[in-house]
């Protein structure tokens, strides 16, 4: 049983090649299921986000990478080797609960990230099995943790944050300006909480479905427009702010420069916090209007994440005794098929010689029969016994996986599994007693 993550994120590979690499929501389950049929996989978990797209995967009688790199080199449109990574079995499960806890992101500590791993868990639904599945619980779990027990995501640990406080900085302060949030997700949410909370006088939200637009609206005292209203107001704000759903850029420089007129001198800063990107990089090249994207944001993030970088230490110490416990319960998991294939293999063999006996006892009574028959069963489990032992004490303490096989190729355990023998697990004489 082998546990593999491997993908791109921030880490490797830049905004303009992770954009072509997300998974839609409704795509996800799609995506696993083309894995899971490529390489053979038996479990697949798919997390796309902003800043990463991997996959988390169970493998089957084949190595699964070669199959990923093929799906993301599709969509990528050229190899995606040379911007991947790959972390096996301990390193996978350190990967996610260090990505659930917030400290693989880009900016250090962000807590969307948390929601974002819980939903590809629940999207994937129909690839995981329990392997991925008790994986993902317990990084939720662990993610939780490190939010609680330490100030990792204390100050602007999000994408939102990050791009208001980057706005703060451009115009020195945002009290009395006025702002536009295209998108109403969490994201822009965010956004539109931190806005109103530096001292914005006008919001405005601008979303396709006009009915989310004016909830938001209504929440933090803004005002909703219809997405194709919004351009006409575009003279009258200095900030915009894009987090949509967009599968491609939808703020074009045709949007913008009808508007450059109007606003005279005033500058436009457009902060484009969405992937793909909602807005075109040639807008960037217009006269005074200024153009940031997520990469952008990591030179403003430096300061808080210097800050939160003295909290690593202790929520590694929450990580590293929880990737332990869930390699002790995966080797364990790993080990009771074998042992029960292992045992009925020996019962088998021991009924075996017993009837023989029996044949060459046929003077024994009905009583001495049953006695001969309990000793054999009694002897074959005192055999059995310490090999059990020290087989689960194997598991428990890392080596288990390396044992099990030994196991399968001493007693040629192999050919048992083919011939479906653990299905026989549930027969008294397999039973540990």
């Amino acid at each position: 049983m082998a546990l593999i993550v491997a993908g791109v994120s921030h880490h490797t590979a830049p905004l303009a090649l992770r954009e072509r690499l997300v998974v839609s929501a409704g795509d996800t389950i799609v995506a696993a299921q083309r894995i899971l049929e490529a390489a053979g996989a038996k479990e697949i978990v798919l997390l796309s986000t902003c800043n990463r797209t991997e996959f988390y995967a169970v493998e089957g009688d084949h190595d699964a990478v070669p199959a990923i790199w093929n799906d993301l080199s599709a969509l990528l449109g050229e190899d995606v080797s040379p911007y991947g990574y790959v972390r096996r079995d301990r390193e996978a499960v350190s990967h996610l609960y260090r990505v659930t806890a917030g400290i693989d992101s880009m900016i250090l500590g962000e807590a969307q990230i948390h929601g974002q791993v819980r939903d590809a868990w629940e999207r994937s639904r129909g690839a995981a099995g329990a392997v991925l599945s008790r994986l993902f619980q317990s990084a939720l779990m662990v993610g939780g943790r490190v939010r609680n027990e330490t100030a990792i995501g204390r100050g602007a640990a999000s994408t939102s944050s990050a791009a208001v406080q980057l706005a703060s900085k451009i115009f020195g302060s945002l009290s009395g300006r006025h702002a536009m949030v295209l998108g109403a997700g969490d994201m822009a949410e965010l956004a539109l909480e931190c806005l109103v909370s530096e001292g914005v006088r006008t919001a405005i939200v601008a979303n396709r479905t006009h009915e989310r637009a004016e909830e938001l609206a209504k929440r933090y005292k803004a005002q909703a427009l219809h997405y194709d209203e919004c351009w006409a107001h575009l003279a009258d704000v200095d900030l915009l702010i894009c987090s949509t759903a967009a599968p491609h850029a939808i703020v074009g420089v045709e949007q913008i420069v009808g508007s450059l007129k109007a606003r005279g001198d005033r500058p436009l800063c457009i902060l484009d916090i969405a992937v793909p990107r909602d807005v075109d990089p040639g807008v960037g090249q217009l006269s005074n209007v200024f153009l940031y994207d997520l990469d952008d944001l990591r030179t403003v993030a430096t300061a808080n994440i210097e800050r939160r970088k003295e909290e690593l230490p202790a929520a590694e110490s929450v990580i590293a005794p929880e990737v332990e416990k869930y390699w002790e319960w995966l080797a364990g998991l790993a080990a009771v098929p074998v042992l029960r294939t292992f045992r009925t293999e020996m019962d088998r063999m021991r009924e075996a010689e017993l009837a023989d006996a029996m044949r060459r006892l046929e003077h024994l009574s009905p009583r001495d029969r049953e006695a001969v028959e309990h000793f054999s069963k009694a002897l074959m489990n005192k055999f059995l016994h310490e090999p059990s032992v020290r087989l689960r004490a194997a598991a428990a303490n890392g080596r288990g996986l390396g044992v099990v096989d030994a196991l399968r190729y001493l007693f040629d355990l192999r050919a048992a599994d083919a011939e479906g023998t653990d299905g026989a697990a549930e027969s008294p004489a397999g039973r540990e007693r």
